[in-house]
This record gives C-alpha cells, sequence and structure tokens, in this order.
C-alpha cells in the first residue's frame, strides 16, 4: 500500500517547472499565472500513484484556482473512488476576507457543486472508506513574522494564524480495517504542538493501525516525540525543489518493528508547491 502527504499551496507552480512536453506554467516571465493550472497539479499528483493521498492547503471554488474542487481534481488523477474536504477557512485565506468554516460550509464543500470559497485539508483513497471523521482546530489567538514571496525580493510580514482541519479514514485494507488521517497545523510555535497532542486524543478510539500525515508546520523528530509513535519518515520536505527540513510527517500507531522496518519512504520534488511530497510504501 503506498501513503502520501502534499500540501499543495493550492497549486501554485515552482517558478521556472514543467512536466514533459508542457511549457513553464510561469510563461517565461517570472511570476505566477492569475489563474493556476488545474492540469498541472493532476498531472503532479498522478505521478505519486498513492492508494491514501493526505492533502493540505487546498482549494475549492476559490477564483485565484480556477474555481477547481481541488480535492476532486486529486481523485481524478488518482483514479480514487472516495475523498473527503474539510474546510478550516470559508472565504480567501491571506486577503483577510475570511471566516471560521462550520459544519454548513463542509457539508457544501462535499455534496454541492455551487459553492463559496472555501480552503481546507483533503483525503483521498482508491480503497473503500468505512467511516469519515473531519475536526477543526481553533487558531492561535496572535500574529507571527513570516517571510513571504515577494519581487524582487521577499519580504516579512506580519501574518494572522487561520483555523486548521483535519480528517480520518477508516479504511478496508488488503490485509484488515486500518486509519489514515490528515491535517494541516499551526505555524505558530507551542501552538501546533498543543494542537498535535489534541489529535492524538480525537484519535484514540478509532481502529489501529493508525497513521497520521501532513504538514504539522514541526521540524524533525519533534512529532514522533510529542506523540509517542513511529515515524516513518525522517528526510528534509521543504522547500522544494532543494528541501533542508522536514515539516511534512507520516507517523504511524500500532505497527510493528518489522512492518517499519520494511517501510519505504520517498520524497518528490513536484512542478506546483513550495513542499515536496511523500510517499510511503507500508504492508500495514
Amino acid at each position: 500500500m503506498r501513503l502520501a502527504t502534499f500540501n499543495l499551496l493550492h497549486g501554485v507552480p515552482v517558478l521556472g517547472a514543467s512536466l514533459e512536453g508542457r511549457p513553464d506554467p510561469t510563461g517565461g516571465r517570472g511570476a505566477l499565472p492569475l489563474v493556476l493550472d488545474d492540469g498541472l497539479l493532476r498531472e503532479s499528483v498522478a505521478q505519486l500513484d498513492a492508494d491514501v493521498l493526505g492533502l493540505q492547503e487546498v482549494d475549492v471554488a476559490q477564483p485565484r484556482s480556477g474555481g477547481v474542487h481541488q480535492v476532486r481534481s486529486c481523485a481524478l488523477a488518482l483514479d480514487a473512488s472516495h475523498w473527503r474536504f474539510a474546510p478550516s477557512v470559508a472565504g480567501t485565506p491571506g486577503e483577510g476576507r475570511w471566516r471560521e468554516a462550520d459544519d454548513a460550509d463542509e457539508r457544501a464543500g462535499n455534496d454541492a457543486d455551487d459553492v463559496e470559497p472555501l480552503y481546507g485539508v483533503g483525503l483521498v483513497s482508491r480503497l473503500p472508506v468505512l467511516e469519515w471523521r473531519s475536526t477543526r482546530l481553533d487558531a492561535a489567538p496572535w500574529t507571527l513574522p513570516l517571510v513571504v514571496p515577494a519581487q524582487p525580493r521577499p519580504r516579512v510580514v506580519r501574518v494572522p494564524d487561520e483555523p486548521r482541519a483535519a480528517i480520518a479514514a477508516v479504511i478496508d485494507g488488503p490485509n484488515g480495517v486500518l486509519t489514515v488521517a490528515t491535517a494541516h497545523l499551526s505555524f505558530v510555535p507551542g501552538y501546533n504542538v498543543r494542537q498535535l497532542r489534541a489529535l492524538v486524543r480525537w484519535l484514540a478510539d478509532l481502529p489501529r493501525p493508525l497513521v497520521l500525515l501532513g504538514d504539522f508546520n514541526l521540524p524533525g523528530g519533534l512529532p514522533r516525540r510529542i506523540t509517542g509513535w513511529t515515524s516513518l519518515v525522517q528526510r528534509p520536505t521543504y522547500p522544494s525543489p532543494r528541501p533542508r527540513v522536514q515539516f511534512d510527517h507520516v507517523l504511524a500507531d500500532g505497527v510493528s518493528a518489522d512492518v517499519v522496518a520494511r517501510a519505504r519512504d520517498q520524497v518528490h520534488a513536484l512542478p506546483v508547491s513550495d513542499h515536496t511530497a511523500v510517499t510511503v510504501d507500508v504492508d500495514l
């Protein structure tokens, strides 16, 4: 079984990147296009060939990404019948015109075609899903200075935190029932630790083996030490294409040492996003 996690950065192309037979998505201008290329996103995700894929920083019906449903697009790219979207924000994050998403937004984002712009996380599965669960996590109550891309050089701005979301799927796997969950945690130090501990409690009653994957905004071995779970990936994942730090993680609970020893992980620098994607081939 191949598990994967990918922070899409809502499909923003890597400057100068292209797939064979496709042009530079920036048109050689060194700037991002006004509407992002959903075809480039789908082709990137198809390269992962994942049985279960966790997605973070996902757009639904956002003008900046062509109004597409990016979770649905990724499911089509993988020929996956089962998918779920959990919004954390209604509106467009980063532009000051958004609110915390609610249950009605989640129902609309999964059932309706005509919805307001939403943003959050997604989970896609080729394997049958027996049960879906989702939860939302509060934003940190303060802003933080961050370096953001800008021309002619990056600049530092104070950025408010956003609400976060997580999804769990109880899956009928080839060797029995398992749980796979994904989350995108706060960039505020300490607050993301609090959120990760809350996720451990939230996942406590779900079937094992369990795999939690996503962008935790926590470096290296911290998530493993905080949860007490096993890390299946120990490689730098950010920034693409020259990763220096690991923010994207795959943690397992209820797996044997033999399963861990035989797991095979890989980092993928794709034509979209500032994060690499991560895959793990594991026999659960």
